[in-house]
């Protein structure tokens, strides 16, 4: 009976020192963020909006290829006012100095609408110490991917202006320390419980 269970005791310390060694890395958590119904890349949407013609692309063209607020969740239905305050004129900037588009879109009023397109594709990876990660003493976060956005207005259904933008490559590192680990916020939870 003694002999069995100390075969047990072996074979769990075995397995457990294994996983240890080789596969604590593969315990640290992953996070995706993404907003993409359309393209898969960064240049694949903004090569959709280079092919969008000012004053020729009509919004029932968009619509067929799945540019439509209603169908695709990166994209927001601009209202006149959503419009106006993107463009704030003001003291240093004249509607003469603006765009063709913006002067038409600004001059028709209500009649001018927009999309605004954004679109994210970014994962979290936790990468480094399994135990230093898992007792909160050094926490380290990649992000990779990219985002794009893209403004679209029209008059009536007519397209009149283009914009976009967005950051084609997103390599980031966040590492937080804690020198006293788990014991890191025991000063926030006593302040919490003193409070309650």
């Amino acid at each position: 009976m003694f002999s069995q269970r100390f075969e047990w005791y072996l074979k769990f310390v075995f397995v457990a020192a294994g996983l240890a060694l080789t596969g604590c890395q593969t315990l640290l958590p992953r996070a995706s963020s993404e907003v993409r119904d359309t393209w898969a890349s960064f240049d694949e949407a903004r090569d959709a909006i280079d092919r969008i013609v000012p004053y020729e692309t009509q919004r029932a063209q968009l619509a067929a290829k799945g540019l439509e607020p209603g169908k695709n969740p990166a994209i927001t239905l601009l209202s006149f006012a959503d419009v106006s305050q993107r463009f704030a004129l003001g003291s240093t900037v004249t509607a003469d100095e603006l765009d063709r588009g913006l002067r038409e879109c600004f001059a028709a009023g209500k009649r001018c609408t927009g999309y605004s397109i954004a679109i994210r594709d970014v994962k979290r990876k936790r990468v480094g110490n399994f135990w230093l990660d898992a007792f909160n003493f050094v926490r380290v976060t990649d992000s990779t991917g990219w985002n794009y956005n893209a403004l679209i207005l029209f008059v009536d259904d007519l397209v009149v202006y283009t914009l976009d933008g967005g950051q084609p490559r997103i390599s980031e590192r966040d590492q937080v320390r804690n020198p006293l680990g788990p014991l890191q916020t025991w000063g926030d939870i006593l302040a919490k419980r003193t409070l309650d």
